[in-house]
């Protein structure tokens, strides 16, 4: 079963491992629009943890996708380093050797109509200021079809497969489940 910390519900003072160690080596995950990079940086300057969005590796400007084996290899250096805050997707078996390296693993899991709106504001807040987990040239406007399609597939396809995902590495490791805006500010307020 999952060891999952309720932060809705549960008050701790600092984010620990099941060990008893500070979060160091970090696995946030969860659809788009969940504000998974706005909380990595947050918590990266909480913890004084680089933070890496998958999104700024995986992309290159222009929306030209960066091949699989420059990914696996930038992922793995950073998986090297020791400390760390990944937040994003990427492959099955880049998410896998992510979760299996973290000691903590925040899954943001807001019900998808919370996605589908934060995300719809992002899209119109992008056209004044860039967002700061992709590299430049990256427009979203062009891309919010495609977004709104990928988030209905996360949802309903890949969201099951991921829950499994994250059971299967539970042990050994803290797994945080957000599952509401509220959640995640009192979260944000605790360790942040």
């Amino acid at each position: 079963m999952w060891r999952v910390i309720n932060y809705a519900l549960q008050d701790v003072k600092k984010p620990a491992t099941p060990e008893g160690g500070t979060m160091s080596r970090v696995a946030i995950i969860g659809n788009a629009g969940g504000g998974k990079t706005t909380l990595a940086i947050k918590l990266g300057k909480a913890l004084r943890i680089n933070v890496y969005p998958i999104d700024k590796i995986q992309w290159k400007p222009n929306w030209q996708r960066t091949s699989l084996a420059e990914l696996k290899k930038k992922h793995d250096e950073i998986l090297t380093t020791g400390k760390w805050i990944i937040d994003g997707w990427g492959s099955w078996d880049l998410i896998a050797e992510r979760f299996k390296a973290s000691d903590t693993i925040i899954f943001v899991d807001f019900p998808i109509h919370i996605h589908y709106w934060w995300s719809f504001k992002r899209q119109i807040k992008s056209i004044i200021v860039a967002r700061p987990d992709l590299p430049e040239n990256c427009p979203m406007l062009p891309k919010t079809w495609e977004l709104i399609r990928v988030m209905r597939l996360i949802h309903r396809q890949m969201r099951p497969q991921l829950k499994n995902m994250i059971a299967s590495f539970s042990e050994g490791r803290q797994i945080i489940v957000i599952r509401s805006p509220k959640e995640l500010r009192r979260f944000e307020q605790q360790y942040c």
